[in-house]
């Protein structure tokens, strides 16, 4: 899945983009509230971090816009402005959590794990299988016969996106847009060796699914 950082201070934003990189998101990281829109509008994301003191004004303003675009977002304010009538503010304007700056990085972990359970993050689905494969959209989990999947942060994220879709096929683009950020450059063949070793790491956990190319549209997951 896909995260937008939008914080001005650049090593605030490297420190929160390694971390959520860690964590397995894809992660776009902008530092003003035009980019940030710009952002919005090309991309889908799950998670929103979110500062408020902006250059070209407070990062609240962009939280109707979010709502109304990416309704199944999860936003945390992380915030300097941190007293209770701040937080009450940021949460009656629609965000699902609210930070104050300092923070403990694992506080920010916890708070992370905790949005992204809440059922507009999961859509409400039952978690999907396919062969042996079990994916739950609420925490991302890939299981074989019960026992977790352990895979690189892109080649996860690959798979998220095909067993979300299971049975259909994706497209490239698709595939793209959710493996990798908007800032990255992928080579013309990076995709396709995700995709390959992906299909051997499928292979050798006897995952029960084949995961086939289609010719000029994209790629899908079925059961053997």
């Amino acid at each position: 899945m896909r995260a937008l950082v939008v914080e001005d201070e650049k090593e605030m934003a490297r420190i929160l983009a390694t971390e959520l990189d860690a964590q397995g998101f894809s992660v776009d990281a902008v530092p003003s509230l035009s980019a940030a829109r710009t952002a919005l509008l090309l991309g889908r994301y799950a998670l929103v971090l979110l500062d408020r003191r902006l250059a070209d004004g407070d990062g609240l303003l962009l939280v109707p816009g979010i709502r109304s675009r990416q309704p199944d977002a999860s936003i945390i304010v992380l915030s300097a402005l941190g007293d209770a009538g701040e937080r009450v503010a940021g949460l009656d304007a629609g965000a699902d959590d609210y930070l104050g700056k300092p923070f403990h990085v694992d506080e920010l972990r916890a708070r992370i794990r905790a949005v992204m359970r809440r059922p507009a993050q999961s859509g409400h689905l039952a978690p999907v299988r396919c062969g042996n494969l079990c994916y739950d959209a609420g925490s991302r989990d890939i299981t074989v016969q019960g026992q977790r999947v352990v895979l690189r942060r892109r080649e996860a994220a690959l798979l998220g996106a095909l067993m979300r879709r299971a049975r259909r096929v994706v497209r490239r683009e698709t595939l793209i847009e959710e493996v990798y950020g908007f800032d990255e450059e992928p080579t013309s063949n990076s995709l396709e060796a995700h995709v390959s070793r992906l299909r051997s790491k499928l292979q050798e956990i006897e995952a029960g699914v084949i995961l086939q190319p289609v010719r000029g549209v994209g790629y899908l997951i079925d059961e053997r």
